[in-house]
C-alpha cells in the first residue's frame, strides 16, 4: 500500500473524524511525520505500507491533501471518486483532496508516493498547475519521454526532501517548492492532454465549469449558468459538448451526484439532509433524481460500503 510511516520509523497519522459521523474518517496531512515537518512527503510504496494503521484501506474513506502514485508494477485496481481505475507500470494516479478512494487490498501498489499539504504552494503556482482541476482524470498514462522527465523530476525531489541538513529549513523549504513546481508542471501538462480538451471553446467551458463548482448546491439550471456567464444556452452547449462530450446538463448532473455519493459514503447525515445540501428541498425528489442517474437508491447505496 502506500508509506505514511516516517523515514525514522515514528508512530502513524492521526484521522479526523467527520463532522457528521465517522462511518468514514478523513485523513489529515501527517505534517508532524514530514522531513522538518515540511507540507509534502515523498518516498516509496510497498508490501504492508498503510496510511494509518486504523486505516480500513479496502472500504471508502477520504484525504484532504493530494497524493501523487508512481507505480513500477501492475496491474493495480484503485477507485477514485466511485470509478474503478486500472494502472499499470509507468501510469500515475493523482488523487486530490475531498476526493473518496479505496486501495484494492489483494494488489500489490510499489513504485514512488507524493503527498502534499493544500497550501504548501502559493497560490500562482496553484492555478498554474491546476492542483484543484477534479475535471481532468486522476489516472495519467505518460509515454516515454514524459515518463522518463516524470521519473527525473520525482527522483530530483525526493533528494531535495531528503536533504535536511545543507541548508536552513527556509531554503529548504524554498527549494522544496520549486522542485515540487517542476513536477507538478509536467503532471499538469499530461492531465490536460490526456482529459484531449480542444482549445476552441475552452475558455468559455472553464467559466462554465467553475461556475458550476461554486453553485452546484444551490442552481441545476442550465440557462442560470447561460445568464450569469453572458452566453447563450447555445454558445453553452457547444462549448461543453466539445470540451466533455456531455451536454452542460449532464455536466452538472454529475456533479451534483459526485457529491452526493460523497456524502453518503463519509458521513451519517440523513439522506434528507443530503438532498438538501445538493439542491434538493424534497427527500423524495432528491431519492428519485438519485435513482435515475444511477440505477440505486440512496439508502442502497450507503449500505453497499457499510
Amino acid at each position: 500500500m502506500v508509506d505514511t510511516t516516517a523515514e525514522d520509523g515514528t508512530g502513524p497519522g492521526r484521522p479526523a473524524p467527520d463532522g457528521d459521523g465517522d462511518a468514514i474518517r478523513t485523513f489529515p496531512f501527517p505534517v508532524d511525520l514530514s522531513v522538518l515537518g515540511v507540507g509534502m512527503r515523498v518516498g516509496p510504496m510497498g508490501p504492508g505500507r498503510t496510511w494509518h494503521s486504523e486505516a480500513p484501506l479496502g472500504r471508502v474513506h477520504r484525504i484532504d491533501f493530494h497524493v501523487v502514485m508512481l507505480f513500477d508494477e501492475g496491474p493495480v485496481r484503485h477507485m477514485v471518486d466511485f470509478t474503478e481505475y486500472e494502472a499499470h507500470a509507468g501510469d500515475l494516479l493523482w488523487i486530490r483532496p475531498g476526493q473518496v478512494h479505496r486501495f484494492a487490498a489483494d494488489a500489490g501498489y510499489r513504485g514512488t508516493v507524493l503527498t502534499m499539504q493544500p497550501g504548501f504552494l502559493p497560490r500562482a503556482t496553484v492555478e498554474a498547475t491546476g492542483l484543484y482541476r477534479y475535471d481532468l482524470p486522476p489516472l495519467l498514462h505518460p509515454d516515454e519521454p514524459q515518463l522518463a522527465a516524470l521519473r527525473a523530476a520525482l527522483a530530483q525531489l525526493r533528494r531535495e526532501y531528503q536533504d535536511s541538513t545543507t541548508l536552513p529549513l527556509s531554503l529548504h523549504t524554498a527549494v522544496l517548492r520549486h522542485s515540487l513546481t517542476a513536477l507538478l508542471l509536467r503532471l499538469a501538462h499530461l492531465a490536460v492532454s490526456s482529459a484531449a480538451t480542444p482549445r476552441q471553446g475552452d475558455t468559455t467551458f472553464t467559466l462554465f465549469r467553475d461556475a458550476v463548482e461554486r453553485g452546484f448546491a444551490t442552481n441545476h439550471s442550465v440557462s442560470a449558468y447561460a445568464d450569469q456567464l453572458g452566453y447563450s444556452r447555445r454558445t453553452l452547449v457547444r462549448a461543453v459538448r466539445a470540451a466533455t462530450g456531455q451536454t452542460p446538463k449532464g455536466f452538472i448532473d454529475r456533479r451534483v451526484v459526485l457529491e452526493a455519493k460523497r456524502l453518503l459514503a463519509h458521513t451519517d447525515m440523513p439522506i434528507g439532509r443530503i438532498g438538501a445540501a445538493v439542491g434538493f428541498a424534497d427527500a423524495a425528489n432528491f431519492s428519485k433524481y438519485f435513482q435515475q442517474h444511477t440505477d440505486t437508491t440512496p439508502a442502497a447505496f450507503r449500505a453497499e460500503l457499510r
